[in-house]
């Protein structure tokens, strides 16, 4: 079903795209092939340096498909875990299970052993690839299994076989990072090193599986229950790579910084899918660091850049951020948080950038929204991406709701899951019918202005009640982002005796403020800014936030810190 003509951002539609997209009939490992037939010795990634060609890179993708085939046994439509940091190995690995025609099951390398079990179990998971830092979380984690459950084979990478033997100049990692790519682990028993793997030089049988297959299960953790694995096939994750290149303006010249984990949706959409499709090159980061950030982004040329605000953030909280050159950066992009408008406004002011902010979940393949590069706006998820019709509705009535109002975001569109792996009940639960037609429930609050573009407001399961007035903590934190001295902000419900709930904020001072501003200072500072039931009554300065291998704030771990009795890191 088309979106209809009357959806107001049609109106604004850049002229430059198509509406709707024509994606191949084909599968991700098709365009793998593809780009190394076109560009055999054009580099696809650079790790410290060093070059990974599409050639080599397919040579090493068949090589591993062919030992997961023939010596793992896996076969059609088989889960494989996927368990590392940023690295040539993991494009490798995940590449070659798509060729083995299996499924790849991305997981948090954040996750301890006694996380780990659960990509096993539900999945059903008889083989997975880690790293060597990871492979004793994967073992204790099997072992603690039943014998029918566990793992049949182990696959182990070292990162230091992808560095260089030698770094170019100011292009080596910071000391730690270093010590940790290049620490030696004992391999598990019964584990298959990396490095025979492809020196076993096994061949794959022919590419059989189908646009319509089932490529990817990433897990989702919601709000409830254990982690949900979302079922995407190789055409929704194609949609978004097809579009993403398109809308950014992405072509084969394009080098773009991949430090957004790629085992998180859009680490995986724009560091491998989007690349591949484009044949563009991609300069990979294991972890994130500001300093080798602004290196990189120098010395390479990067002008594609997709990350988390937390990431700009942080590299103006640099002393050197004077000295990057970002003159070559074209397209900046991002998401799962707002970015804040003073932050915008310098990105603007001191390098003429404008960053074009999206929205989606791991549900719908990263994004279902986002800003024309060309007429983007602020604090903004931006216009429904192509065929893709979205709504804001009452979450109890379903009806949409008038511009400007908010309510719960839902969204039809091509990326759109096919549902959660053997959970029939939340997939039902997960889309609701309007107008006829079935929309996925975001869980997202939100308002749509008169011209279609889409503002989140927050989480349906964030919201303090603070004496009846509904406080959305995404809002707080963005106004608090004014605040000279603030660095990091992170808005969470705190118990009061007569308010029932009221407003913390755990703030992260800018290094040269500390001991500079006083906790009563910004609560005096909120109370002028912000209507008196919204500003933090509570206020608690930590050296840093918690967040997740993507960089996001993970503020659940604060709100449960906070109930347990103290939210401090």
């Amino acid at each position: 079903m088309p979106v209809p003509a009357d959806r107001p951002h049609l109106r604004h539609w850049p002229q430059r795209l198509p509406r709707e997209l024509v994606v191949p009939d084909t599968t991700l490992w098709f365009n793998l092939e593809v780009a190394a037939r076109r560009y055999p010795d054009k580099t696809a990634y650079l790790f410290f340096g060093r070059s990974l060609g599409y050639a080599e890179l397919q040579r090493q993708c068949e090589a591993l498909a062919g030992w997961l085939q023939q010596h793992a046994g896996v076969k059609r439509g088989d889960r494989v875990a996927l368990y590392m940091q940023n690295c040539p190995q993991y494009v490798v690995a995940y590449y070659a299970i798509l060729r083995a025609d299996a499924v790849v099951v991305p997981v948090n390398p954040m996750n301890k052993a006694e996380e780990f079990g659960h990509y096993i179990t539900d999945p059903q998971t008889r083989v997975a690839i880690c790293s060597a830092d990871l492979a004793a979380n994967v073992a204790r984690a099997n072992e603690a299994l039943p014998a029918g459950d566990r793992l049949r084979h182990l696959l182990v990478a070292r990162y230091a076989d992808a560095l260089p033997e030698q770094y170019e100049p100011g292009l080596a990692p910071p000391a730690a990072m270093e010590q940790w790519l290049r620490a030696e682990h004992p391999l598990p028993l019964g584990a298959t090193r990396w490095a025979d793997a492809l020196a076993a030089r096994m061949q794959p049988g022919p590419h059989q599986a189908r646009s319509d297959d089932l490529a990817i299960l990433p897990y989702t953790s919601g709000t409830t229950g254990l982690p949900k694995g979302c079922m995407h096939n190789h055409r929704t994750l194609m949609h978004n790579a097809v579009g993403g290149a398109l809308w950014g303006h992405a072509s084969a010249e394009s080098v773009s910084l991949g430090v957004v984990p790629l085992f998180h949706i859009t680490g995986m959409m724009y560091g491998m899918h989007c690349a591949l499709w484009c044949g563009s090159t991609v300069v990979l980061m294991p972890r994130w660091d500001r300093e080798l950030a602004g290196a990189l982004i120098s010395r390479h040329r990067v002008t594609h850049w997709t990350c988390i605000p937390t990431m700009i953030i942080d590299l103006f909280a640099s002393p050197n951020y004077r000295s990057f050159d970002l003159s070559s950066l074209r397209y900046l992009s991002g998401g799962g948080a707002a970015m804040p408008h003073a932050v915008a406004e310098r990105l603007q002011a001191e390098f003429g950038l404008t960053f074009a902010e999206g929205y989606g979940l791991t549900e719908t393949a990263a994004p279902t929204h986002g800003n024309p590069p060309e007429r983007a706006k602020l604090q903004c998820a931006g216009i429904p991406l192509y065929g893709t019709d979205s709504r804001v509705i009452d979450p109890v009535t379903l009806k949409e709701m008038p511009v400007g109002e908010v309510g719960e975001i839902v969204t039809r569109g091509p990326m759109v899951f096919e549902g959660y792996w053997r959970h029939p009940e939340a997939t039902a639960a997960a889309f609701v019918e309007v107008d006829g037609e079935r929309f996925f429930r975001t869980g997202d609050l939100g308002r749509m202005d008169d011209e279609g573009y889409f503002f989140i407001t927050d989480r349906l399961k964030r919201m303090i009640n603070a004496s009846g007035f509904k406080v959305w903590p995404a809002e707080v934190e963005l106004l608090l982002y004014k605040h000279p001295a603030v660095q990091e902000a992170c808005v969470i419900a705190t118990q009061d005796a007569y308010r029932g709930e009221t407003v913390k904020a755990v703030v992260v001072l800018r290094p040269e403020q500390r001991g500079q501003v006083s906790e009563a200072d910004l609560i005096d500072w909120s109370r002028e800014q912000m209507a008196a039931y919204k500003y933090p009554r509570v206020v608690e300065f930590v050296d840093a936030l918690p967040k997740s291998g993507a960089g996001k704030v993970l503020w659940r771990v604060l709100q449960e810190r906070e109930r347990s009795g103290g939210a401090g890191t």
